[in-house]
């Protein structure tokens, strides 16, 4: 029995084939059009000076250091997207949004499944999800995360977008800091908060594939100290269709709602309390039945000018089932988190924290095609982490190091240690160099399975070392560029192999990768932007183990080489705005059942506003009227209207 043989049975075949250079024309034309046109070039809209150039590299971030730190001096491959670039694009849900960071690669598997990861290892497709396992996800810090395959359920992962107030987005080992399955890379989506959230928002859209969606939100006071928001959200979609151009069953809908409190009882103590409820189900093959909660409270406190700490609880409880092969789950997490911030001396910033985490998981083993064992569990993780950021040539050179320590359930103790080093020449440049070490924490799938796979063996962290360079900088203060390259060396992968006639899961693979990201941002006149990026990636994967089955490597990693994004956004005369995204991915390349043609194709948005009203029509995937991504479907072009109301 070869891999790919067990692999066809949780993912279908793609073909076709796209050509990059035969559709640039369709994004280039149009655009060179308007720059030669003097009555747009004379008219000035504010609508795209609310984020200079300046202002943007200025913006905070927090996922490098784990403190608000400036933009131009991170040293880290990190992308930034703030609300107005996902407003001023076609994204109608949080993985669209995804799309517009560069050191993302991103690909829709069915009209709910995605896969998403960063520098490779996007996993083989299991119910339309992606089985990627390397990137960790952080919802306003909470981490999305299940213990089933060690990944991400994107289909239960919806907000507002409207309240979204920017997406981190590190590519590369983020463990030191956010813990284990922080391999590749860390996502952040940072919601508004209450105060800069007040008064009415109503949207509403319908189209193709889109059928319809619906968001509601308000914010008020309560005194002088206490704000908040309540929203709605109905979500319905389309089917997709397979590989005969028949329907696919996999139209789904979900309702979701939620609110969030901010208060500030004084100038030194900001507490926060938020939740969100899910309800929903998704037609398809295997039809899924889904609904959660979750409940969280911040509170943050400043010692004094050079000290704060950050206490955050949360609870998420996901509930899934599966008709079709009677897989049922429900997990529920509780989880605790402490950071404390304090300057020593005049030369060390530094951030230290310690987190628990328990987890309940319920499985119903009555499957025939998946079993685990055992089918409950309750388990615990803890992490203990300092980071210490020392200027050794003040506001030119520091050295930043810092460790983790995490404890797993299925692989013990984990040590996760980094070094980077930064240089700012000027205000203008910044040049950086990291040397990490992560881990890949093991799921239930690596270690309970027992059916289809014996997965019951003592599965051990995945590992890797990465090494990296790169360079921030602002060319003029209408362009500004970021470069990073990157290798890094995997062992212990999981792998797929055939012991004494029996199927396990072992960690018999290693593998290495290399490639650069590229992406910029310009601001070519006061009433257009441009901004993308491209992405080079290449992974080799090995056995070290003559058990291993062919075609294990592409259970692990199904990643294309090549990958370019370009966002370009327009304020006209008269209150209108064109926004249009054009993005390609080169080939899948892997079995003749698993491979995925390339494809170019835009993304388009015109809207209008007149006083509070805005009206917009956008389309998705506007070249190609079924598109294939990843995994078993052909995306059908969609194109919807929406017209929003804001008060």
């Amino acid at each position: 029995m070869k891999c790919h043989s067990i692999c066809y049975a949780f993912y279908g075949c793609c073909h076709g084939q796209f050509s990059l250079f035969r559709h640039v024309a369709a994004l280039a034309v149009p655009l060179l059009w308007f720059i030669g046109n003097p009555l747009i070039a004379q008219h000035n809209v504010s609508d795209l000076k609310k984020l200079s150039l300046e202002e943007l590299m200025n913006v905070e971030v927090t996922l490098v250091s784990g403190r608000p730190k400036k933009l131009h001096e991170t040293a880290s491959a990190i992308q930034v997207i703030p609300n107005e670039f996902i407003r001023r694009s076609a994204a109608a849900r949080l993985p669209e949004a995804l799309r517009l960071a560069p050191n993302l690669q991103v690909a829709q598997s069915s009209s709910h499944g995605w896969a998403i990861t960063a520098r490779g290892f996007n996993g083989a497709p299991l119910s339309s999800n992606s089985m990627a396992n390397k990137l960790l996800v952080m919802l306003d810090g909470r981490t999305i995360y299940t213990p089933l395959f060690a990944g991400v359920f994107w289909d239960i992962q919806n907000v507002v977008l409207e309240d979204v107030d920017k997406i981190e987005v590190i590519s590369g080992p983020g463990g030191t800091l956010w813990g284990a399955n922080a391999v590749n890379g860390v996502i952040n989506i940072v919601r508004k908060s209450a105060t800069d959230t007040q008064g009415f928002y109503v949207s509403g859209s319908a189209g193709t594939l889109l059928n319809h969606q619906i968001d509601v939100r308000y914010g008020g006071k309560l005194g002088e100290k206490m704000h908040y928001r309540v929203y709605g959200q109905r979500m319905d979609y389309n089917h997709t269709y397979n590989n005969d151009d028949e329907d696919a069953t996999d139209s789904w809908r979900m309702n979701q709602a939620g609110f969030r409190v901010d208060y500030e009882p004084s100038a030194k103590n900001t507490v926060t309390l938020q939740g969100d409820f899910y309800k929903g189900s998704e037609n398809g093959p295997d039809s899924s039945y889904l609904d959660g909660q979750n409940l969280m409270i911040d509170w943050k406190h400043t010692i004094s000018e050079r000290s704060d700490f950050d206490l955050q609880v949360y609870f998420d409880r996901t509930w899934r089932d599966q008709p079709l092969t009677t897989f049922n789950q429900q997990l529920t997490t509780y989880d605790i988190d402490f950071s404390h911030f304090f300057s020593f001396g005049d030369r060390h910033r530094i951030v230290w924290g310690v987190g628990y985490r328990h987890m309940r998981d319920r499985i119903n083993n009555a499957a025939p095609l998946l079993e685990f064992d055992p089918a409950d569990l309750n388990f615990s993780f803890f992490n203990v982490f300092a980071r210490d950021e020392v200027g050794i040539i003040p506001n030119k050179v520091k050295l930043i190091f810092g460790a983790k320590l995490s404890d797993n359930y299925y692989s013990g103790l984990g040590f996760q240690p980094s070094g980077r080093i930064s240089w700012m020449p000027d205000s203008d440049h910044t040049v950086w160099a990291a040397v990490s070490h992560a881990l890949r924490s093991p799921g239930r799938f690596d270690a309970d399975m027992v059916v289809p796979f014996d997965g019951k063996n003592n599965f051990d962290w995945e590992k890797v070392t990465a090494f990296e360079a790169g360079h921030r900088m602002l060319v003029s203060k209408h362009v500004n560029f970021s470069l990073a390259a990157f290798y890094n060396k995997y062992k212990d992968l999981r792998s797929i192999d055939l012991v004494n006639t029996t199927i396990t899961i072992e960690n018999n693979q290693k593998a290495s990768s290399w490639g650069a990201e590229l992406s910029f941002d310009s601001q070519i006149s006061k009433w257009w932007r441009l901004r993308g990026g491209y992405t080079y990636l290449n992974i080799s994967i090995d056995k070290t183990a003559p058990t291993v089955f062919d075609g294990s490597d592409t259970f692990e990693s199904l990643d294309a080489d090549h990958h370019f994004m370009i966002q370009s956004m327009m304020d006209l005369p008269a209150n209108f705005f064109v926004d249009v995204v054009g993005r390609y991915t080169s080939e899948l390349e892997a079995s003749p059942s698993l491979a995925t043609p390339e494809y170019f194709t835009i993304d388009a948005r015109i809207a209008w506003k007149y006083q509070q009203l805005e009206f917009s029509v956008s389309g998705r995937n506007l070249l190609d009227q079924k598109l294939e991504e990843f995994g078993r479907s052909q995306i059908p072009r969609n194109i919807y209207g929406t017209v929003t109301w804001r008060m």
